[in-house]
């Protein structure tokens, strides 16, 4: 096992240890987007089905997939031991009462653990282990951070590449089809999830999308070191409503500068930023930010009511996210944001404008 794996098996192990956790399992599924957990606690990649890491708090861990797929994925990259089972969830059950394990927790138990593996661990204390399990993986390391860098550059070239296609009355397929060959090219492989906003709500890229002369894309993609990043900005003609908008974005981006601090709160970050929104009588349709990394939202969230607090070595996408009063006009645009010392860290180079297309 390399030193970054080491040094992520520690940080998750004491969350463990703080909550009495005798093991932990990580569910990951490549048809829900939850692959990432898996990736980073086992150095693999799932592109077909699921799996699950199991992390005893005493003992060796192991990665376990289900038998009638037997290859999903490149099986030399995982750093722990594979196990193949008919059914994942009673060979994790049948180890859990043969250990005497009173106390599981579960990453994914909502959303990435199979109802069939689910029911096979009935009668076990199952611990929802979401939250504490993105916290214990928030803070990055030099090399995540190098590998968050890495993306953040391909993004912004897809960006570029988006903007250098979009023309009035091209489809959204037509305009966004150069940049996900571009982030295929760089690296990212499957792991890109970008549409349009049609009004204030998100769409695919469909060939019948016919764009007009203002544009908002939402780019969001992982490179090469499955770090996923979100950059872009708007294109186009901007009505007086959402140059008002963007004087709003103004504000928020030279606030998050100081606000994105060590010691501050999710909470704090949320109000700050928010402000010139809202008191400009603006709805906000979509979360202010979130922590990201090899899965795409991870906690803390930056919302209303969240105390976690902020370190440096937290990476954040800040996406506020401005819908007129009539519900009509909006203007979403997304930076990933570094947290250090002396407070909130841009990574993307691209200015904050909405650029002409």
């Amino acid at each position: 096992m390399d030193r970054e794996l080491e040094r992520r098996h520690a940080n998750v192990s004491a969350a463990m240890a703080e909550h009495e956790l005798d093991a932990l399992i990580v569910a990951g599924s490549e048809y829900s987007g939850f692959e990432g957990a898996v990736t980073y606690l086992s150095g693999f990649q799932i592109v077909h089905r699921y799996a699950y890491v199991l992390l005893p708090a005493d003992g060796e861990p192991q990665i376990v997939f289900p038998s009638e797929a037997r290859y999903v994925g490149e099986h030399g990259t995982a750093q722990l031991e594979q196990v193949f089972h008919d059914r994942p969830g009673e060979h994790i059950a049948a180890i859990a009462r043969d250990r005497g394990w009173s106390r599981i927790g579960v990453y994914g138990l909502d959303y990435a653990l199979t109802v069939r593996d689910y029911r096979a661990l009935e009668g076990l204390d199952l611990v929802p282990f979401d939250v504490d399990f993105d916290l214990a993986r928030a803070v990055k390391s030099e090399a995540e951070i190098v590998s968050v860098r890495e993306s953040v550059r391909i993004n912004e070239d897809g960006f570029e590449a988006f903007l250098a296609a979009y023309a009035p009355g091209r489809t959204a397929a037509e305009v966004m089809a150069p940049a996900e060959q571009l982030f295929v090219e760089r690296g990212c492989g499957r792991l890109t999830m970008n549409m349009v906003l049609v009004g204030p709500e998100f769409a695919i890229a469909k060939a019948e999308t016919v764009l007009g002369d203002f544009v908002v894309p939402s780019l969001e993609i992982a490179g090469p070191g499955m770090h996923w990043v979100e950059i872009s900005r708007a294109i186009g003609k901007a009505d007086a409503e959402t140059l008002l908008m963007l004087e709003a974005y103004e504000e928020y981006h030279a606030i998050a500068r100081t606000a994105l601090r060590p010691g501050a709160t999710a909470n704090d970050v949320h109000r700050a930023v928010s402000k010139g929104f809202t008191e400009r009588g603006y709805h906000l349709g979509h979360v202010t930010g979130h922590s990201i990394g090899m899965t795409m939202i991870e906690h803390p969230r930056l919302g209303e009511g969240v105390e976690t607090e902020l370190a440096a070595g937290m990476v954040f996408s800040m996406h506020p996210h401005a819908i007129a009063a009539d519900g009509k006009a909006c203007l979403y645009m997304q930076d990933t944001w570094l947290v250090t010392d002396i407070g909130g860290e841009p990574l993307s180079r691209l200015p904050l404008r909405i650029f002409e297309g």
